[in-house]
């Protein structure tokens, strides 16, 4: 028997092999990357281009994109008239990634501009979108903060739907967090009924709105992402709100989020009396 005798040579079978799965790889990333480039511009889309002006109130707002470039999310921000012309904003953040949870972000958006057009109570709005969003039949939720402002009387109606609480502060330096019970995320549980707080607002000052790639990450906890929040918009003093919102959405670079972030200031002159 020949000792010396070769395995058949293999080199050239592993090589083909190898440039196969590289070309399968390839082609992997280059769909992911258009799937990654659609959603993003679907989200772009879906998000307001321009915020409204309300009497006595002023917005900005903020968003970036997750630090995984392919990894398109779905927080959103809003303002619109709502019934009775009181000014309605809101925020919110769609469970998932990728094109479905831009286009879910696009038809939470729409529920609760049409129906904020006939009620100026943020619980029965969330109360209507999610019993809508859970008729779509989709396995996608959203949260969600909502806000009424009557700038005449100062008077501010909050509702959440397990969203990252509101923070707030005063022209003369206070500011906290405002830790009202909320409700369940929209598009869960049919037949919920949210909360709402009131409070009347007596003095100028800001209320900022904040998705939790704001305020949370792996290493920075969102009690300490809150805190710090909070701080900025009790140091506003009378400060432009996109000043506010641009110093805000740094807070997220120090959480090493992994999440899309995005942020919504309102600025607020108070009632006339306070003005």
């Amino acid at each position: 028997m020949n000792r010396h005798r070769r395995a058949p040579d293999s080199t050239q079978e592993l090589l083909l092999t190898l440039g196969r799965l590289v070309d399968q790889a390839m082609e992997n990333i280059r769909l992911q990357q258009a799937r990654a480039e659609l959603g993003m511009a679907l989200q772009r889309h879906m998000l307001p281009s321009a915020l409204p002006d309300f009497p006595g109130v002023r917005l900005a707002a903020r968003y970036s994109p997750s630090q995984d470039g392919l990894a398109v999310g779905g927080d959103f921000y809003d303002a619109f008239p709502m019934s009775d012309g009181v000014a309605g904003m809101a925020i919110g953040d769609v469970q998932g990634h990728g094109v479905e949870a831009a286009a879910f972000m696009g038809e939470a958006r729409a529920s609760l501009r049409a129906l904020a057009s006939v009620t100026r109570d943020p619980g029965q709005v969330l109360t209507s979108a999610n019993d809508l969003l859970i008729s779509l039949g989709t396995d996608l939720f959203t949260t969600c903060c909502l806000l009424s402002y009557e700038p005449r009387t100062g008077d501010l109606a909050i509702a959440r739907a397990g969203h990252v609480p509101m923070v707030w502060g005063s022209d003369s330096g206070e500011s906290g967090v405002s830790l009202d019970s909320g409700g369940v995320p929209l598009g869960v549980l049919p037949g919920q009924n949210y909360p709402v707080v009131h409070r009347r607002l007596t003095e100028p000052g800001y209320l900022v709105l904040v998705t939790d790639g704001v305020v949370e990450g792996p290493v920075y906890p969102i009690e300490e992402g809150l805190a710090e929040v909070a701080r900025l918009a009790g140091a506003g003093r009378g400060a432009a709100p996109d000043i506010l919102a641009s110093r805000v959405i740094r807070v997220a670079d120090r959480t090493g989020h992994d999440d899309d972030a995005a942020v919504l200031v309102v600025r607020h002159d108070g009632p006339p009396t306070a003005r």
